[in-house]
Order: C-alpha cells, then sequence, then structure tokens
C-alpha cells in the first residue's frame, strides 16, 4: 500500500516535531530477525507477523513495529541519556479484519534515561499529546508495574507467581489461574486422576510427541506440587480484584490505590512513582483532574510494557484502533542489554488515524 501524500507530510511533521526537542532521528531495517525479537512481543503481534526465512539469515520478519529494534540498536550502540525519533511503516496481518491495514506507519519517540523515571513517563506522554493538538481524542493511562507488585506480593510459590506474570497480558487466562490457586473451582477430572495415579506413565505407549519421558515426569511432578500448596488468601485475592477494578481520574485513582496498599504495602512504592508521575504530568501542563487511569490498562498490548501506558482514542469512532500508545518498557532494555538496563520509555502515533480523525484525510 502506497501512503498518500497527506500521510507522508503528516509522518514528517510529527518526526520533525520530536527532532526540535532533541531527539536523533534514527532508521531500522524493515526485515527483523525473528528468532531473536518475535518472543519480546505480545501473543496478539507475534501471532499477526510476517515471518520469512532464507538459508544466509535464518528466520526474519517484517517489523511489527519500531521499539523493540530501537532498543536493540540502542543496547549495542548507544550512549546514555538518548532520545530518538523515526517514522516508517510496519506490518501486521489482519485475518479476522479485512477492513484494517495490514501495512501502516509509525511515528515514535523513545526516551533513554534512568534520571528520573517520573519526569521521563511525563515528557512522552506531554509530547504525543502536543503532536495530537486538538484532535478529539481521549487519553487512558495505567501502570502494569502497581499490578506486578501485587501479584510478587502474593502469599504463594514462586511457580504460580511466574504463570500469573506470564499471563498478565491475557485478563481471562489471568482470571482463570487467579481462581484456580485461590481454590475457587474444582481440579478437572483428568487432572485429578493424574494426580491420583500411583504411576501415571506406567503402561505409557512408546513416546511419540515432541516431549520426552523425563519432560513428562518433570510436568507431573510440577502438578504433585501446585496441588499440595495452600490455596492464595481471599484477602490477597480481593485486594487483587481491587487493583483491578481501579478505574477513576487519576487523583482519586492514586487515592483509592493509596488506600489499598495499606493492606498491600508490597504496591506502595509502584503507587508513589503513580504519585510522582502524576507531579511531572501537572509540571509538564496536563490536565491530571481530568485524565483517566484505569489500573487494567494496557493488558491486552505488548507483552514489554511494565510500568507506565497510555493510549489515545477517538471516542466517536470506536471502530479505529488507538490513534496514538505508548509505555515504559524497562526490563526489555534488560533482556536485549546482555547484562546492562536502562530505564526506558517511549510512544508512537498514527498519522493516517490522526488525519482520519481531525477529517483532514
Amino acid at each position: 500500500m502506497t501512503p498518500l501524500a497527506s500521510e507522508i507530510r503528516e509522518a514528517a511533521r510529527l518526526r520533525d516535531m520530536f527532532t526540535a526537542v532533541g531527539a536523533v532521528q534514527v532508521e531500522c531495517g524493515i526485515l527483523q530477525p525473528a528468532d531473536t525479537l518475535l518472543d519480546l512481543y505480545g501473543e496478539d503481534i507475534r501471532g499477526r507477523a510476517y515471518v520469512t526465512s532464507d538459508a544466509l539469515r535464518g528466520e526474519q520478519m517484517l517489523r511489527p513495529d519500531f521499539t523493540v529494534p530501537v532498543v536493540q540498536m540502542h543496547m549495542a550502540h548507544g550512549a546514555e541519556p538518548a532520545r530518538y525519533t523515526y517514522a516508517g511503516p510496519v506490518f501486521r496481518r489482519q485475518e479476522d479484519d479485512a477492513t484494517r491495514a495490514s501495512e501502516y506507519c509509525q511515528v515514535g519517540y523513545e526516551v533513554f534515561d534512568g534520571t528520573n523515571l517520573a519526569a521521563a513517563d511525563a515528557e512522552v506522554f506531554a509530547l504525543i499529546s502536543d503532536a495530537l493538538g486538538a484532535a478529539p481524542l481521549r487519553a487512558a493511562t495505567g501502570d502494569i508495574g502497581i499490578l506486578m507488585a501485587a501479584v510478587r506480593a502474593l502469599s504463594t510459590t514462586g511457580a504460580r507467581k511466574a504463570a500469573l506474570m506470564r499471563h498478565i497480558w491475557r485478563p481471562r487466562r489471568f482470571r482463570a489461574l487467579i481462581d484456580r490457586f485461590a481454590g475457587r473451582v474444582p481440579v478437572p477430572p483428568t487432572r485429578a486422576a493424574l494426580l491420583a495415579a500411583a504411576d501415571p506413565l506406567a503402561g505409557c505407549a512408546p513416546m511419540i510427541g515432541l516431549r520426552s519421558r523425563r519432560e513428562i515426569a518433570a510436568r507431573i511432578t510440577a502438578l504433585h506440587d501446585d496441588a499440595a500448596a495452600p490455596p492464595i488468601p481471599t484477602l490477597e485475592v480481593a485486594l487483587i480484584d481491587a487493583i483491578l477494578a481501579v478505574r477513576e481520574t487519576l487523583p482519586y485513582a492514586l487515592e483509592r490505590l493509596r488506600d489499598i496498599a495499606v493492606d498491600m504495602p508490597a504496591i506502595a512504592p509502584a503507587v508513589e512513582q503513580l504519585a510522582a508521575r502524576m507531579a511531572a504530568l501537572q509540571a509538564r501542563g496536563v490536565d491530571v483532574e481530568r485524565l483517566d487511569f484505569e489500573a487494567s490498562y494496557g493488558r491486552t498490548t505488548m507483552e514489554y510494557y511494565d510500568g507506565f501506558v497510555f493510549g489515545f482514542y477517538a471516542e466517536a469512532r470506536p471502530d479505529l484502533p488507538p490513534v496514538a500508545t505508548g509505555g515504559r518498557y524497562d526490563a526489555l532494555t534488560r533482556v536485549l542489554g546482555q547484562g546492562r538496563a536502562i530505564p526506558a520509555v517511549g510512544g508512537v502515533i498514527r498519522p493516517e488515524l490522526l488525519l482520519t480523525v481531525e477529517g483532514r484525510e
């Protein structure tokens, strides 16, 4: 798909706004190494990536976004602190909705700076908001880090916490695991029979699947360990539910989360980081009294987000994807940094959607 001249001009305007505040313009290859990067995206993006391979390069994919390759570039060569901007096409299959574009433009702004995390979050949000101008959009914000802190604080096994952390981005699966670990649902009959068997592998036919006999035995041992673990306490489940139910304007959300932190002190540092971010947003001129905060926001987006998340939506056009999105991804820099890490946050805008909601296309 060839972008319209108006979209090209809008992408250039947005990129120029970011270079004007000190961002360095960077380019990333359209083909990216799939074996290295694909697992860093969420399940949704992994399922929609265009993947190919050849004998020389191995498995490759058309880039589904810019953030991951920009982080990889920075961790290999970048000085710190750093600010980057970029503009170009990304590619995602749209098998469930033929009306959505499989190739579209992203313009982004990324900040690698550990000096003041709240200030960096506010910088990215405010710049993206300014770039969107007077477009009729609603901003939504959240913080994945608060839910992560709550999961780490649960009185349960490390294996259960790891499973919950792995499925934070899949709300229905997360809910099912919470209910199972809290003893709210019965053990499935097939699992109960497996756990009751004296030797589940006795008399088994030869192994014909991908898993070895040792791997299957290890999985059975893990199921026995899980069955022996006590349920997550009812109060802790109620506190997780209370966190996920927070949906207020930012000052009221902060007040509610501070109340929850009285009973779950482990989330207090993340909640106070939210308070620092709110102050930094105010200092940037953002009207926080009208800014929405949803504790569950961002749980169906990129799996590399681990803190502040945000998006801008056209409420009058619910058929459209978000016009702009972003968030903090500190853990991603650790994964790609080979022993190094730096706090990082960024956001992207889709110029063609911005033109659409403004009626300029």
